[in-house]
């Protein structure tokens, strides 16, 4: 048997996108303007700053200020970013089987989730809902 090519940034873009498409247009209508970016690990900034023991323990990231933070007094400019980190899910994929598609869309929708501030409780209801919409 030979090996699959491992998925690489641009592989866990295509999936970030098709997991973009099943997130409920009300939300993503409101998240137009957050980027999301495909990276392989943290930086060691992040890593610091969130007390990492690894790199390999950080999947996603969401860097902004949730929407039920904001304030009009809040200086504009700061750009809302989702990061999703290649390796980490990468090794989550093989240790716990987990369909690869679906992970990303999992991580996808949880930093979204942190974008609206949601609980854990919203976002997996959101996430039952992008499943029910996957076709």
């Amino acid at each position: 048997m030979v090996p699959q090519k491992t998925p690489s940034l641009a592989d866990i873009e295509m999936l970030a996108d098709a997991a973009w498409r099943v997130i409920p247009e009300r939300l993503r209508m409101h998240s137009k303007d957050v980027v999301i970016r495909v990276e392989d690990f943290p930086d060691e900034e992040i890593c610091r700053d969130m007390n990492l023991e690894s790199p390999f323990d950080l999947l996603g990231l969401y860097q902004g200020v949730a929407i039920n933070e904001r304030s009009v007094m809040d200086p504009g400019g700061g750009v809302d970013m989702v990061f999703l980190y290649r390796r980490p899910m990468l090794n989550y994929w093989c240790e716990y089987e987990e369909d690869l598609a679906h992970l990303v869309r999992h991580v996808l929708i949880h930093e979204i989730g942190h974008h609206f501030g949601f609980s854990d409780a919203d976002m997996d209801a959101l996430e039952r809902e992008a499943d029910a919409a996957e076709p």
